[in-house]
C-alpha cells in the first residue's frame, strides 16, 4: 500500500520529487531516520516491463529474475557488518521481487570455515532448485592477509587458488547462478594480525592499497577465462571492479551510513560495466541506479565486457628525461668559504634529504599499467636526492650538482629502502607525516658523522626536507592533531635539532604543494584513474564533494601549512650563524595541472596510481628547485606549471651563489606580534539582532531576540562548579554567573555565556544566574553532583518558580531551557549498573521532558548529550587536584586500565546515553506541539581534548581538578552551544575543537534567521509549491494508494480462489 501511494503521489508531485535513471536518496546525519530511509528504499526504482518468458541465460538475466541471494566467505572480524550490507543488497533486489530470499548469515558466529567447505555446503542445500535464479556473492576477505609479508604474494596466490577451486565446485553443482566476487577489506591498521605494521617505516595505507590491487589483479586474471562466462549459459562468474572497504567503525551515527554506501557499491557493481567505478562522494547523498530499457540486465563478462581505459599519455613523451645545463662557469669558490651565504653549487659536497613517499619515489619508475609498482621506491630517480646515470638521462638535484663537483657524496640510488645501502642519506620513509621529521633527522645526522666519506665539520651540506603531504591526507580525521599549528610544531623541532647539531648546512624547506588540483585526474573517469586506492592512501582530500565545506576545509588547511611554514622561516629563527640557514623553496605553492591539447589531464606526469608522481614530473620538480635555489629570498617563483617548461638558471658572476635570506638582502619580518595575554574569556559580536516582526507562535520560527526567558538544569558543569578557582579551597565554589548556558556575569565582551549572547540580542532577558553561591540564581536550578534521577525535581522546582516569579509572563513569554546531565551517572555507573543503566536514564530523562512539555507553554529544550569522558584520561598536571581528585570524582572511567574490560564496558555506555539521549528527543514524543521544541545540541558527542603549542593536553581549561571545566572552558562550551543551535539537525557538529577564540560566536543568517529543530531543518520542496497544494496531493496519493492496494487485494483474492477451484478439478480428474 505504502509502496503504491508514494509512487504515485511522487508523479503527482513532479518537481518536487523526481525518479530518474539514477536516485539520491538523503542520509544526511540524522541517523533516526535512517530505517525510514532503507524501508523506503524499495519504491525507488519503476518497474521495468518484463519478457514474455522467463530467460535461459545468465547473462540477459534482469533483476526481477532472482528469487535468492547466497553470501560466500563472509568475512570472520566483520560477520555483522557483512550481514547488513548483504541484507542491504537483497532489499534491492526486492524492488523487483519482493519475495526474494536471502540467506541468513549469523553475525555472532566467528567459527572459521574454508571458502571450499561453505561452497560445497551450499551447493548440497541449492541441489533441488535447478530452475530458480540465484545470485551469489562470494567475498574475499583480505584483511587475513599481511600486506608488508615478504610472503604476500605466496598469501595472495593461494588465496585465489581457494577462489578458484569454490567456483569450479560451483559451476559443477550449481544451475540458474550468477556469482559476483568481491574483494572485502576494512580501513585500518592490521597491528593485531600483522606486526610488522607497527614498525614507522611502513606505510600502511600503501601496503593495503597494493595488497588490495594484488588481489583484484589476480582474480581479473582467473575470472577472464573464458571457461567463467562462455561454457554454460546459465552460470557465470564475475569480480567487481573494486573493492568494498569497510571504513573504521565504532557506536558512531554514521556506522549505518558506511553500510549503506557498501551495499549501493555493490548493487551499483552487479549493475554496471566492469569499467565502471561505483563512487559515493558525499557522505550525505547515496547515488544508486536502476536498469534501463537499453541496460536491463545485471552484469556478466559477456553482456558488459569489461573494457581497458586508454589514456592518450599512458606513454612518456620523453623517453629521456636528461636536461642540458646551459652554466659556463662550474668552478667553485677559489677557497671553500665560511659563510653559507657565499655558497656556490660547486661547494657543495653533500647532499641529503628527508620526507615522505614523494622523497622516497614510489611509483617514479612504473610503467603506467602496472599500478602495483607503485609500492617500489626508486630513490635513485628522486627529484631532490637521487643519483642515478647522469644528467644526460636523469635530472635530480644531485645529478646536476654532480656537474660543477663530481666528487658529490649522499645521493641515493636505485631501488629500495631507507634502510637499504644506496639509500645514502635519502632517510624520506613512504607515509611519513611531520611527526616523524625528528625521528628521521637525528638518524641522518648520525649516518653524516659517522660516514668515512663525508667530513661531518668541513664538508657543505645541502638537506631538502619536504613533508606534510600525509598531514593533510589525514587531517579530516583529527583537525587537531593535525593543525597548521600541530604540523609546523614538528617540522620546527626538526629543524632545531639540525641547526643545533649540522654544520655548514643549506637546508632547503619545500613548501606543500596545493594538492587540490590532483582530484582533477580522479574526477575524470574516462582516465581510469584508481580512485579507490587513492581514497585508501588520501582520504581527506580526495573524498569531499565538489563545492562541499569539507573540501574548502582542505584547501584552507592547505594554505594554512604553507603560510605557517613561511612564517616560521621568516621569524629568523635559523640564521643566528653563517655556516647554517634555512631557505623556503616555494616552487609548488600553487599548482597548475598538466593538460593535454583537448583539456583532459595528462597522465604522463603522475604513477599509475594517478597521485605520487612520475619521473616527468621528478625531472621538473628537480629544475624547478634547483631555480628556487638560485633566485632571490622574496621573489622566488611560487607557481609551478607543468606544461611551460623550465629554462634552468645558471649562478652569474654577480651572484654566483645560492641565494638566502642575507645575500638577497631579504628583510625579515619577524614572527607575528604574540597576542597579549588573556584578560577574560569574552567574544566578539556582529549579528543583526532584529527580533521577529510579531510574538512568533511557532517555536520553529524562533528568532534569538524572541527569547525572553533563560534558565537551566543539571549538575556540577552547570552550576559552574571550580570555574574560577585557583587553588583546592575555592573549587567547591559554585561560579554560577560564568556557568556556559545561564550565566549572566558582566557582558559578552569579557564574559561569554548563553544568556550574555542573548542580551545582545535582547537586553531585557530574564533568568541569567550571577555571581557565586545561592543569592542570585536566577533559573539555574542545576544542583552539583545531580544525576539524571535528579532531574525531575529540578524540573518541578523551574516550573515553579517560573510560574511565581512576577517578572514572567509564563503564558506568552518565549522560554530557553538547557538540560545537561549524566556525568555523574557515567562516573559512578560501575558500582551501581541496574539503577544508573542507559535505559533508566532514558525513563528519568523522559519524565522530566514530559514535565516541561505537557506543563510550560512556548518552549524551546536544548538537551546536551553526555560528554565523551575518555580524552579526559590523557589530562595530567604536576598537582594534588589533577592526580588525586580527578580519578575519585570519576573513578569508573578514570580507573580501568587500558584496553581493559572494564575501560570497554564504561566507552560503551558513554555512547549508549548519547544514543538514548537522541532515540527519546527526536521520536514523536514531543513533536505534537506547534509552540514546543526540543532539540539536540550534539558538540560534546566526540569530544577533542584541547591541546598546547606543543602538542600536549591544556590545562588551562580545566579547574584545579583537572575534570570541571575553568572559566575558559565554560567560555569556549557557550559559544559551541550557540553555533550548535544555528546549525540544522543532521548537520549540527557532533565535536568541539577548544579554539577559544574571540570570533567564534556565528551569526543567524538571511535564509535562516531561526534556531534551528527538527521540523525547520528538514530539506522540503515548499519554497516551490503551495502548502496547502502539498497537502492535497499527499491526501490524494493516499486515497488512490489504498484504492490501487484494495484492487490488487481483490485480484490477487480472486487468483487464489481459481487455483483452488483448479486444484480441485484436476484431483476429480487423476486415474
Amino acid at each position: 500500500m505504502t509502496r503504491w501511494a508514494l509512487i504515485l503521489l511522487a508523479a503527482l508531485v513532479g518537481p518536487c520529487a523526481q525518479f530518474t535513471d539514477a536516485v539520491n536518496v538523503d542520509v544526511g546525519k540524522n541517523k533516526l531516520s535512517t530505517e525510514k530511509i532503507e524501508n523506503d528504499m524499495s519504491i525507488l526504482c519503476s518497474p521495468i516491463p518484463a519478457p514474455l518468458s522467463s530467460t535461459s541465460s545468465v547473462h540477459t538475466l534482469r533483476p526481477d529474475d532472482i528469487s535468492a541471494v547466497y553470501v560466500l566467505g563472509t568475512p570472520v572480524v566483520h560477520r555483522y557488518e557483512a550481514s547488513r550490507v548483504v541484507s542491504r543488497v537483497a532489499e534491492l533486489v526486492s524492488m523487483f521481487n519482493s519475495e526474494v530470499l536471502t540467506q541468513h548469515v549469523d553475525p555472532t558466529s566467528v567459527q572459521p570455515r574454508s571458502l571450499l567447505k561453505e561452497a560445497e555446503q551450499l551447493s548440497v542445500s541449492l541441489s533441488n532448485q535447478e530452475t530458480d535464479w540465484k545470485l551469489v556473492l562470494l567475498f574475499v576477505p583480505a584483511d587475513s592477509t599481511c600486506a608488508c609479508s615478504s610472503r604476500v604474494a605466496a598469501e595472495v596466490e593461494a588465496v585465489v587458488q581457494e577462489v578458484e577451486a569454490a567456483l569450479q565446485l560451483l559451476q559443477k553443482k550449481l544451475h540458474h547462478t550468477l556469482v559476483h566476487v568481491v574483494v572485502w577489506s576494512s580501513n585500518h591498521q592490521q597491528e593485531n594480525r600483522c606486526q610488522c605494521l607497527r614498525a614507522e617505516s611502513i606505510n600502511w595505507r600503501l601496503r593495503k592499497a597494493t595488497l588490495l590491487k594484488m588481489l583484484q589483479e589476480s582474480l581479473s586474471y582467473v575470472l577472464e577465462n573464458p571457461k567463467w562466462h562462455s561454457g554454460r549459459a546459465d552460470f557465470t562468474a564475475v569480480l567487481q571492479s573494486q573493492p568494498v572497504i569497510l571504513e573504521p567503525i565504532s557506536d558512531s551515527e554514521d556506522t549505518a551510513s558506511d553500510l549503506n554506501q557498501l551495499a549501493v557499491q555493490l548493487w551499483t557493481n552487479i549493475l554496471q560495466p566492469s569499467t565502471g567505478e561505483a563512487e559515493v562522494r558525499d557522505p550525505g547523498v547515496i547515488t544508486f541506479p536502476c536498469p534501463t530499457q537499453e541496460r536491463p540486465f545485471l552484469r556478466t563478462e559477456k553482456n558488459s565486457p569489461a573494457e581497458r581505459v586508454y589514456s592518450e599519455a599512458s606513454t612518456l613523451a620523453e623517453p629521456v628525461m636528461g636536461t642540458v645545463i646551459p652554466c659556463t662557469d662550474r668552478s667553485p669558490s677559489p677557497a671553500i668559504p665560511n659563510s653559507v651565504h657565499e655558497l656556490r653549487p660547486g661547494d657543495v659536497k653533500v647532499v641529503a634529504a628527508v620526507g615522505d613517499s614523494l622523497t622516497a619515489a614510489n611509483g617514479v619508475g612504473a610503467k603506467t599499467d602496472n599500478l602495483l609498482l607503485v609500492i617500489n621506491e626508486y630513490r635513485g630517480l628522486s627529484w631532490s636526492i637521487g643519483g642515478d646515470e647522469n644528467i644526460t638521462t636523469v635530472t635530480t638535484l644531485p645529478n646536476l650538482l654532480r656537474e660543477f663537483n663530481p666528487s658529490l657524496a649522499g645521493f641515493s640510488e636505485g631501488v629500495g629502502s631507507e634502510d637499504s645501502p644506496k639509500a645514502f642519506l635519502n632517510q624520506a620513509v613512504a607515509g611519513a607525516k611531520s611527526g616523524d621529521m625528528v625521528q628521521q633527522v637525528l638518524v641522518l645526522v648520525d649516518k653524516m658523522k659517522s660516514d668515512s666519506r663525508i667530513d661531518f665539520h668541513n664538508d657543505w651540506k645541502v638537506i631538502t626536507m619536504f613533508i606534510s603531504g600525509n598531514d593533510l591526507c589525514d587531517f579530516c580525521t583529527d583537525s587537531v592533531l593535525f593543525s597548521p599549528r600541530n604540523v609546523v610544531g614538528h617540522i620546527r623541532r626538526a629543524l632545531d635539532i639540525l641547526h643545533s647539531q649540522v654544520p655548514r648546512a643549506i637546508v632547503n624547506l619545500i613548501e606543500l604543494l596545493d594538492i587540490v588540483p590532483l582530484r582533477d585526474l580522479h574526477n575524470d573517469k574516462t582516465l581510469g584513474c584508481p580512485t579507490w586506492f587513492v581514497n585508501l592512501v588520501c582520504p581527506c582530500v580526495l573524498k569531499p564533494k565538489e563545492g562541499s565545506s569539507e573540501l574548502q576545509k582542505v584547501k584552507d588547511f592547505n594554505k594554512a601549512y604553507q603560510r605557517a611554514m613561511g612564517e616560521l622561516i621568516d621569524s629568523a629563527r635559523y640564521d643566528t650563524h653563517a655556516n647554517f640557514t634555512v631557505v623556503l623553496q616555494p616552487f609548488l605553492r600553487e599548482v597548475f595541472l598538466p593538460r593535454l591539447e583537448n583539456g583532459r589531464p595528462d597522465r604522463s606526469y603522475f604513477s599509475p596510481d594517478c597521485f605520487h608522481l612520475s619521473q616527468k614530473a621528478h625531472t621538473l620538480m628537480a629544475q624547478a628547485l634547483w631555480n628556487n635555489m638560485l633566485e632571490p629570498v622574496g621573489n622566488k617563483t611560487a607557481t609551478h606549471d607543468f606544461l611551460s617548461g623550465i629554462n634552468l638558471k645558471c649562478p652569474s658572476r654577480t651572484n654566483p651563489f645560492f641565494r638566502t635570506a642575507i645575500n638577497s638582502n631579504y628583510t625579515f619580518p619577524g614572527p607575528p606580534p604574540s597576542p597579549p595575554p588573556a584578560t577574560n574569556w569574552g567574544s566578539d559580536f556582529s549579528c543583526n539582532t532584529a527580533p521577529s516582526n510579531s510574538v512568533p507562535t511557532s517555536a520553529h520560527r524562533l528568532r534569538p531576540a524572541d527569547i525572553n526567558v533563560v534558565a537551566a538544569v543539571g549538575d556540577s558543569l552547570t552550576t559552574g562548579y571550580g570555574a574560577k578557582a585557583k587553588n583546592l579551597l575555592q573549587l567547591r565554589t559554585e561560579y554560577k554567573g560564568v556557568s556556559w548556558s545561564i550565566g549572566g556575569d558582566k557582558t559578552l565582551e569579557t564574559v561569554t555565556t548563553l544568556p550574555n549572547i542573548l542580551k545582545k540580542f535582547n537586553p531585557e532577558i530574564k533568568g541569567a544566574s550571577k555571581g557565586q553561591g545561592q543569592k542570585q540564581t536566577g533559573f539555574n536550578m542545576a544542583v552539583s553532583g545531580a544525576k539524571v534521577a535528579g532531574i525531575p525535581g529540578q524540573v518541578r522546582r523551574l516550573i515553579d518558580a517560573m510560574k511565581n516569579d512576577s517578572t514572567v509572563d509564563f503564558e506568552n513569554d518565549w522560554k530557553l531551557v538547557t538540560l545537561f546531565i549524566g556525568g555523574n551517572d557515567l562516573c559512578q555507573y560501575c558500582n551501581d549498573r541496574v539503577s544508573l543503566s542507559p535505559q533508566n536514564y532514558s525513563r528519568h530523562l523522559m519524565t522530566g521532558l514530559d514535565m516541561l512539555y505537557k506543563e510550560v507553554p512556548k518552549m524551546i529544550v536544548n538537551i546536551l548529550e553526555i560528554l565523551e569522558i575518555e580524552g579526559l584520561r590523557r589530562l595530567k598536571k604536576d598537582s594534588l587536584g589533577c592526580n588525586v581528585l580527578q580519578k575519585f570524582v570519576c573513578p569508573c572511567f578514570l580507573l580501568p586500565g587500558e584496553d581493559s574490560p572494564e575501560l570497554a564496558e564504561i566507552k560503551r555506555i558513554n555512547r549508549e546515553l548519547q544514543i538514548e539521549t537522541e532515540k527519546l528527543v527526536y521520536g514523536d514524543r514531543y513533536a505534537g506541539r506547534e509552540d514546543f521544541a526540543a532539540v539536540v545540541q550534539p558538540f560534546f558527542r566526540n569530544s577533542m581534548l584541547p591541546l598546547n603549542s606543543d602538542g600536549r593536553p591544556d590545562t588551562t581549561y580545566f579547574s584545579v581538578d583537572c575534570f570541571h571545566f575553568s572559566e575558559r572552558g565554560h567560555a569556549d562550551m557557550a559559544s559551541a552551544l550557540w553555533n550548535n543551535m544555528l546549525e540544522p539537525v543532521g548537520k549540527k557538529q557532533t565535536y568541539n575543537s577548544f579554539t577559544n577564540t574571540r570570533k567564534n560566536i556565528r551569526c543567524p543568517t538571511e535564509e535562516h534567521p531561526y534556531f534551528f529543530t527538527k521540523v525547520n531543518s528538514v530539506a522540503s520542496c515548499n519554497d516551490n509549491v503551495p502548502v496547502w497544494l502539498a497537502a492535497v496531493l499527499a491526501v490524494t496519493g493516499l486515497l488512490i494508494g489504498w484504492a490501487v492496494t484494495w484492487l490488487f487485494l481483490s485480484c490477487s483474492a480472486k487468483r487464489s480462489k481459481q487455483k483452488i477451484f483448479l486444484a480441485e478439478e484436476m484431483k476429480g480428474t487423476v486415474f
